[in-house]
């Protein structure tokens, strides 16, 4: 009996097998895989703060005009989110995380190349953008179809892989930069992308059935332990356009819209904004080393206590502390303020993120989380292109963030509003 089982899961994952009396669960190393592939991606997006300074020395081109092609590499990844979650639930991840890495890392080894504003449109603003399309929503809605029990901690894990890249990359790059200079950095880091996404990517498998397995490694005949967190997902399942006729799938769009509309300007900005206090660079770069390391402490946090607080009061919590960390970023006058600003920022934001995609599958199942993840992602992640932007223009107007940081804290505010209004939907119809 384990001999032909063996071989029918085999059968239906070449590449990948797991004897029916292992304990060991399967689903954690697709979690492993997920972590590193958005360890690599997010930590190489989220050193852009860290190379403004060198680029615009480099080249004369001010922040305003670096923001630029930034802003429409965050709006072409987001966008092309719906199109990446398709194709994971069609195809599986495998395929869709390789060429995602061949793309991102094409992109930043052309970026280091360039001599003209124009050409960083094309090699960061399309280029590597459409590769890290294929990172947030391929990672994560595959690791939803393989929990549910666990769906939080899972999710805490594989989401926390970006913290940990933002925590050491920043510190990494600077180094690097300051040793032989931005494009020999933006080599390295374009030729890092490629080739360790890719190889976690061989090793990610679409969902538990592809294996012979269930989700979390439940026998077919153990019911879900009582007392867990068990999604209604795991009961009724959506389509997108079943999802789109309900009232929670548009207030998530709008509750996360405004969240996520100005996420990005720290990212950004920060690092420029210490500076200008007349913190030195390396201090000021690990301001985003802070937010990457608090990020990681909430990713792992957060998700694992959503499991048994619920996901929408968890998130009404992340959404309150954002709005408390822009409030510090105003406030901040050097390191005193700035730093914790900076740590309650990234647990807040790191939560937000581990806690977007157990939602979605929490509320409308897992057979097309894919499509509802990147549908929901390009809708309402798309906008926060111009976070960045809107900080830099306020900058220009003003010399000063101010404004930009309060702004940041109202819409946060605004959120956790909406969230008060948020219900599962009912089944689906049949």
């Amino acid at each position: 009996m384990n001999k032909a089982r063996s071989e029918q899961r085999a059968a239906l994952s070449p590449s990948v097998t797991v004897e029916a009396g292992e304990r060991f669960f399967y689903g954690w190393v697709v979690v492993a895989c997920a972590f590193f592939a958005l360890c690599i991606a997010y930590g190489i997006q989220f050193t852009f703060g860290v190379f403004l300074p060198a680029i615009s020395a480099d080249t004369g081109w001010d922040r305003a005009s670096l923001s630029l092609p930034y802003s429409l590499y965050v709006f072409v990844y987001s966008a092309l989110g719906a199109v990446t979650g398709r194709c994971t639930d069609r195809w599986g991840p495998r395929i869709v995380l390789t060429i995602g890495a061949c793309l991102l890392g094409s992109g930043i080894l052309l970026t280091s190349q360039a001599t003209a504003l124009w050409q960083i449109y094309v090699t960061l603003g399309l280029i590597a953008a459409s590769g890290m399309s294929a990172a947030y929503v391929p990672c994560n809605s595959t690791v939803v179809r393989w929990f549910t029990v666990k769906r939080g901690l899972a999710l805490s894990i594989t989401s926390s892989g970006a913290s940990f890249g933002m925590f050491i990359f920043p510190p990494l790059a600077t180094a690097l930069i300051s040793a032989y200079g931005w494009r020999t950095t933006y080599v390295i880091l374009g030729a890092c992308a490629i080739a360790a996404i890719s190889l976690c990517a061989t090793f990610t498998v679409r969902d538990p059935e592809k294996m012979g397995l269930l989700p979390d490694g439940l026998p077919p005949q153990e019911p879900l332990p009582h007392g867990n967190f068990a999604p209604a997902g795991f009961v009724h399942e959506w389509t997108l356009a079943g999802a789109k006729r309900t009232w929670a799938f548009w207030l998530i769009n709008i509750v996360f819209t405004l969240t996520w509309l100005v996420v990005f300007m720290p990212m950004v900005h920060i690092v420029p904004f210490a500076v200008d206090l007349g913190i030195s660079q390396f201090r000021a770069a690990m301001t985003i080393s802070v937010i990457g390391f608090a990020g990681f402490a909430g990713r792992l946090g957060i998700g694992s206590i959503s499991d048994y607080l619920g996901r929408v009061p968890t998130l009404g919590l992340c959404f309150a502390l954002q709005a408390v960390a822009f409030f510090g970023f105003t406030m901040s006058t050097g390191l005193t303020m700035l730093y914790p600003a900076a740590a309650v920022f990234g647990f807040s934001y790191g939560g937000v993120t581990a806690l977007f995609p157990a939602l979605i599958g929490d509320f409308f199942g897992r057979n097309a989380v894919g499509a509802i993840v990147g549908f929901i992602f390009a809708l309402a992640g798309s906008p926060a292109a111009f976070g960045p932007l809107i900080a830099g223009y306020i900058y220009t107007a003003t010399s000063s963030y101010s404004a930009a940081f309060i702004l940041s804290a109202v819409l946060n505010l605004a959120a956790l509003f909406l969230l008060c209004f948020l219900k599962k939907p009912h089944a689906p119809p049949t």
